[in-house]
């Protein structure tokens, strides 16, 4: 959606694909980073964002036996000194609206890109495949950019295969109501045998419950009950509002992949965001690495497309050298936190109650002025893009 207003806003005949027919669903990622804020602001959007329902959060807390404490703190960051907590449904809203000013660019709810098509004489990729209710459509076009996440079906019509990094957890995710008496903050709880995140939201908690890889299909297997005495066990103050989880069903799985792909293009063929490179949710960068690849990439196929050329190779590999240092560099970072902190809580212990905070992590707790930088590092990323695309008046 970001790439398909930046092309449009540049002049470019742009086509975007959903294969639904809206953008409500549950559990997407709803962490706007200040990087994004930055973007929205250089698109003129961040005022109309500003008025979307959200709710900023300027430190991330751990909650332990002796109550809340601060682990990243974003108060020191400039110009934006939080997180936006925003409904993805909102900002993918906003962006389609912003998008839809431009004659030339148009989005196809409900139009799910099946299979590619290949040109036989030069072996480029020139199009498309889709389903929708109406039959199946064709859609040819200079240029394909795989934005379809991390079971990417373009990416495997194209033959690729992303290098596994490994992750040793999934996620649950669920809500639960969030009454007058509860804490303000965004917790993590950290517990042996498993880790909680509890995002505030609002009216309600989007909460988290972290297992260990694979073992989903066991923990859905046992008494709703079960799950959600072990959720109170953590989190006492959800033991009355815990009741409204009435079935499995509004409990969602979300497996963790950390992959990225060796070559992010073939001929006529560029991807990005999670069909380039799936992040873990520590830190809640993913969203935010994507839109960053969409400025980059516009930033460089824009000139080429407006010059009437197909952007060559070399071009779109452009794209994967200028992101691929920080997608290595994130990707890094979460692997190396899997490992040391979230890998040894997945160990059962037998109890599953608050425990201290993992060593690695105990400066923080110390140290105040160390704590905006894991802020530095999730919130603004590494290697921020600036829009650079040109912009095109609307007729």
């Amino acid at each position: 959606m970001m790439l398909g207003l930046l092309l449009a806003r540049a002049g470019i005949e742009t086509i975007v694909l959903e294969k639904h027919g809206d953008f409500l669903r549950d559990f997407r990622g709803d962490t706007v980073h200040p990087s994004t804020l930055q973007i929205l602001d250089e698109l003129g959007l961040k005022q109309r964002f500003d008025k979307l329902p959200q709710q900023r959060v300027s430190q991330l807390e751990v909650l332990l036996a002796d109550g809340p404490r601060p682990v990243i703190d974003f108060r020191k960051l400039k110009p934006y000194p939080y997180l936006a907590l925003v409904p993805q449904w909102d900002l993918l809203e906003l962006l389609a609206q912003e998008s839809a000013h431009y004659p030339w660019y148009s989005l196809h709810m409900q139009a799910e890109a099946v299979r590619l098509i290949r040109d036989e004489t030069s072996g480029r990729f020139c199009g498309v495949h889709t389903q929708t209710p109406s039959g199946n459509l064709r859609i040819n076009a200079d240029l394909i950019v795989g934005c379809d996440g991390r079971q990417s079906v373009l990416r495997h019509a194209a033959g690729l295969q992303p290098q596994n990094l490994g992750a040793p957890m999934d996620v649950l995710w669920f809500r639960v109501p969030r009454s007058a008496g509860h804490p303000n903050g965004t917790y993590g709880v950290p517990g042996s045998g498993g880790f909680l995140v509890l995002l505030n939201r609002g009216d309600y908690w989007q909460a988290a419950a972290v297992i260990p890889k694979g073992d989903a299909a066991r923990t859905m297997a046992q008494p709703l009950s079960s799950f959600k005495s072990s959720i109170a066990r953590r989190a006492p103050f959800l033991s009355n509002e815990l009741e409204s989880l009435l079935s499995w069903d509004e409990v969602k799985l979300l497996e963790v992949r950390v992959d990225r792909l060796q070559r992010w293009n073939q001929p006529g063929l560029l991807f990005i965001g999670d069909a380039a490179h799936a992040m873990s949710p520590i830190g809640g960068v993913g969203i935010n690495l994507a839109i960053q690849d969409a400025v980059a990439t516009a930033n460089i196929i824009a000139a080429p497309l407006l010059a009437g050329l197909q952007p060559d190779e070399p071009t779109l590999a452009r794209v994967q050298r200028r992101r691929m240092l920080p997608t290595r560099l994130t990707q890094g970072i979460q692997t190396t936190l899997q490992h040391r902190l979230i890998a040894p809580a997945l160990q059962k212990t037998g109890t599953d109650k608050p425990v201290e905070m993992p060593s690695l992590l105990k400066l923080l707790l110390r140290w105040d002025t160390l704590r905006s930088i894991p802020a530095r590092i999730f919130g603004l990323g590494f290697r921020r893009e600036h829009v650079r695309s040109p912009k095109h008046k609307i007729p």
